[in-house]
């Protein structure tokens, strides 16, 4: 029995969001508004602005905010993709760890022009991750200028079909171009491939005269939006609606699938309740529950989610739920649920990069190969690559996945003003001991006999709570008299300090 699919598109002023349902639960949520929106598969003529051996890599300004990030193994023949002359293979002197000097040869130079695609979107700090070897994306195709061959999506797993594809793909296919076929591509016969690959032609041919006559850094192409590429990428046969709550997005995407895709118009559908369409398919709900870093499983137990700078670890915990059952049982049942559940949040959160689980332990390696597979089996839903490791004997799991853009939970919350992110505040006793150091840090440098101090209330009655107080003390030990001066406003580990003699704010200069 097929699975029943849907695609809910809620579009307004300030956003677009999508949500991609199987049987009626949700799955995957892409998010699009107008300050953060996407350059992923955006094509850029930009200028090598460093070329740095050591990392293997150069950074590209392509006219964004940050610089672009070059791995060399990312580096094309851009002779070949833009017509210019072949790349140059420049040797450069690096310092290795010991201090000696070696010679690499890198495939860039300095000042450079170079034709790039954004192949990650930026995260946070980071600028986006980018490729010179650019590929246009249709809707059965991939055109890859500058190749030779055909490839076949992975997706797409009968044997027979994969030889179809590939030789009608090779039929086609025009000289000094690759093309790869889409998993939208199943079962599509040679037509629908000539007329795909002549809309993918005639935008390469725009797109090349843009290259040549463009001043670099300059945007060459732009991919489709966030909802016109989800229709693009999503709407397979499976699809059984696909439902918008705006008139005019409704028209555009409607003449978009007249144009591309004209089988799937009975799916297409324009919502005219009252309800907001997300609260209808209830997904508003399961929206709110992204963000919450504990996830409650069906039948027991619970999973916990924590982002960190350098990888997403994941708790699985039996909660009260202890069953009826010896231990490992109980344990195996709660770790099977688990794994089915992280492959849902995933997909869900977006979730990238580096992933450790913790599953309960297990004695028995049967059962931890059975968790095992369970993950494999469900994570092949995802259109994300992803790579998983076996259980280790502690009940360890790692695995990858292909990060393309932020995880949802950077779309829908920035970091705490007050924890800076950490989840952590200074504890009280520990300002009072930083606010000392500061005062006899001031007070050696400076020679000033007096201070204001403004502080937050909090502080501020910790230091004056009894009569032999902290602020007496301070002002005995370090021969110094300060005005103290209270300001709500303030964070609890926030003060200004005001300099009589030097009639400023020195609060900064004396702290470390």
């Amino acid at each position: 029995m097929d699975m029943k699919k849907e695609i809910i598109i809620n579009a307004s002023t300030t956003e677009t969001r999508i949500a991609m349902l199987e049987e009626g639960e949700l799955v995957e949520l892409f998010v699009e508004r107008p300050q953060n929106e996407r350059t992923l598969g955006n094509i850029y003529k930009g200028i090598v602005r460093k070329v740095v051996p050591g990392m293997q890599a150069a950074f590209v300004n392509f006219g964004g905010e940050t610089d672009a990030f070059l791995h060399f193994s990312d580096v094309a023949d851009v002779g070949r993709t833009n017509g210019n002359v072949s790349t140059p293979i420049v040797e450069m002197e690096v310092l290795n760890a010991a201090g000696a000097r070696s010679t690499v040869r890198a495939p860039l130079k300095n000042g450079q022009e170079i034709i790039v695609q954004v192949i990650k979107e930026p995260i946070g700090s980071k600028g986006p991750r980018v490729t010179s070897q650019v590929s246009l994306p249709g809707r059965f195709l991939v055109l890859i200028p500058g190749q030779n061959d055909a490839g076949i999506s992975r997706r797409i797993t009968h044997l027979d079909e994969r030889r179809r594809l590939r030789s009608i793909a090779r039929s086609v296919r025009p000289k000094s171009f690759g093309l790869i076929v889409r998993t939208v591509a199943e079962g599509r016969q040679t037509e629908e491939f000539k007329n795909d690959l002549q809309n993918l032609l005639d935008q390469w041919k725009e797109l090349d005269k843009k290259i040549h006559e463009a001043k670099a850094p300059a945007l060459i192409y732009r991919d489709l939006s966030m909802a016109f590429s989800v229709v693009r990428d999503l709407c397979t046969p499976d699809i059984g609606a696909l439902v918008v709550d705006s008139k005019t997005l409704y028209r555009e995407v409607e003449k978009y699938l007249r144009d591309i895709s004209p089988q799937m118009l009975p799916a297409l559908q324009f919502y005219t309740a009252k309800t907001p369409i997300f609260d209808h398919y209830r997904i508003e709900q399961k929206i709110e529950n992204i963000i919450s870093r504990k996830v409650f499983l069906d039948g027991g137990g619970y999973i916990v989610i924590d982002p960190t700078e350098a990888m997403t670890v994941i708790d699985v915990n039996s909660g009260r739920f202890m069953g009826r059952k010896a231990h490992e049982e109980n344990s195996l049942r709660i770790n099977l649920r688990a794994a089915r559940e992280i492959a849902r949040q995933l997909r869900l959160r977006d979730i990238g990069g580096l992933i450790v689980v913790d599953f309960i332990d297990q004695e028995d390696e049967k059962n931890r190969r059975k968790v095992y597979d369970e993950m494999k089996r469900h994570i092949r839903q995802d259109r994300a690559k992803t790579d998983v490791a076996p259980l280790s004997q502690f009940g360890i799991l790692e695995m990858t996945r292909q990060r393309l853009r932020p995880a949802l939970l950077f779309t829908f919350n920035e970091p705490c003003p007050t924890c800076r992110g950490s989840g952590m505040v200074p504890s009280l006793e520990t300002i009072l001991t930083k606010l000392e150091r500061w005062i006899s840090r001031f007070r050696h440098s400076t020679k000033e006999p007096r201070v204001r101090l403004t502080v937050h209330p909090e502080v501020a009655n910790a230091l004056t709570a009894d009569k032999k107080s902290r602020m007496r003390q301070l002002m005995l030990k370090h021969l110094i008299y300060i005005k103290l001066e209270e300001d709500p406003e303030l964070r609890e580990d926030e003060f200004r300090a005001y300099s009589y003699r030097q009639k400023k704010d020195v609060a900064a200069e004396f702290s470390i």
